[in-house]
């Protein structure tokens, strides 16, 4: 190679692992997918999945070996709901998923899309069929939300990307709650970088942070805006165990962004985003699964070892 550069993530050869014409129905395109390996060694993906009115909904793709031999959910998994819940009247988008051990149960953090723009949502499952709906839980403009898997200092966390005209730009925030329904104590977790930064002015959240030795691990999406349009790529920042709202350690370049002909042309070109990952027995290997153009789903390969060799590398 004559312009070598770190490569933290290997894409599948067999991507993309799933289109919308593996659907069981008719769809227009499968993106966005949170992710989840089950006790029983199967993983779970929960696609977004876009109808030709350009609605969205949630759908569960099952595989024993994270890859092929996907088993589709025949008919949605979780369809909004506008007349219990007027909040999701144009459809819910873009889940991340967490297991609380409090619980014994997933939650589901998802976008539901409002009269008003994006707003955060949160379900609870024990199996990917019945859902617990806690509804609306932060106001539009709001998305790119997870919850953490642990109370920090005693109150549940909730990572998401408001957007308000008291800020320029778009940031990852941090929130707090004792019941997961009302939300507070509102902090600055991450600002998006001004000017010809690659992820200058929005930035959000991607996959839940993964939990280390030296603080919170997160894959975060920055937005570049050019001529031709936006280029969404993935960085790497550490925040503290328990402040997460303390930023340890962040990259100054992407890690990973649009290269691959089906990342780089589809509904909405050059986007790699992914809501979910797994992590294999190895407790090291990073599966990390991402929609790619808007219109299907890949699957990228990567070692958390090495995210925080490159992270802690950083001056």
């Amino acid at each position: 190679m004559t312009n070598p550069h770190s490569e933290l993530f290997r894409r599948h050869e067999n991507n993309p692992i799933l289109t919308a014409a593996q659907w069981p129905y008719p769809v227009n395109s499968v993106f966005n997918p949170a992710a989840v390996l089950l006790p029983d060694g199967v993983t779970l993906l929960l696609c977004r999945v876009e109808d030709r009115r350009g609605h969205s909904h949630l759908c569960a793709a099952r595989s024993d070996n994270g890859i092929n031999g996907w088993k589709i959910d025949t008919e949605p998994t979780l369809m909004p709901d506008p007349k219990q819940y007027p909040e999701e009247i144009w459809g819910i988008e873009d889940p991340r998923i967490t297991f609380l051990e409090t619980f014994n149960k997933y939650a589901v953090v998802y976008t539901s899309f409002t009269r008003e723009g994006p707003g955060v949502s949160l379900a609870l499952t024990e199996d990917f069929y019945n859902f617990e709906r806690y509804g609306l839980i932060l106001q539009p403009e709001d998305k790119d939300a997870v919850l953490l898997p642990e109370k920090i200092n005693g109150n549940w966390a909730l990572i998401h990307r408001p957007v308000s005209s008291h800020h320029s730009g778009a940031h990852i925030w941090i929130s707090y709650s004792s019941n997961l329904h009302h939300w507070g104590d509102h902090r600055l977790m991450l600002k998006a970088r001004r000017g010809s930064w690659w992820d200058a002015n929005k930035i959000g959240l991607s996959p839940p942070p993964i939990k280390t030795e030296k603080g919170w691990l997160v894959i975060y999406h920055g937005v570049r805006q050019n001529a031709a349009g936006s280029i969404y790529r993935l960085g790497l920042a550490l925040f503290d165990l328990n402040r997460p709202e303390i930023c340890i350690k962040r990259s100054d370049e992407w890690i990973f962004g649009p290269q691959e002909p089906y990342e780089r042309r589809g509904d909405v070109d050059h986007v790699v985003f992914p809501c979910g990952y797994t992590i294999a027995p190895d407790g090291d290997t990073l599966n990390l699964y991402y929609g790619a153009a808007d219109t299907s789903i890949a699957l990228a390969i990567g070692s958390i070892n090495a995210m925080m060799g490159y992270l802690m590398s950083i001056e």
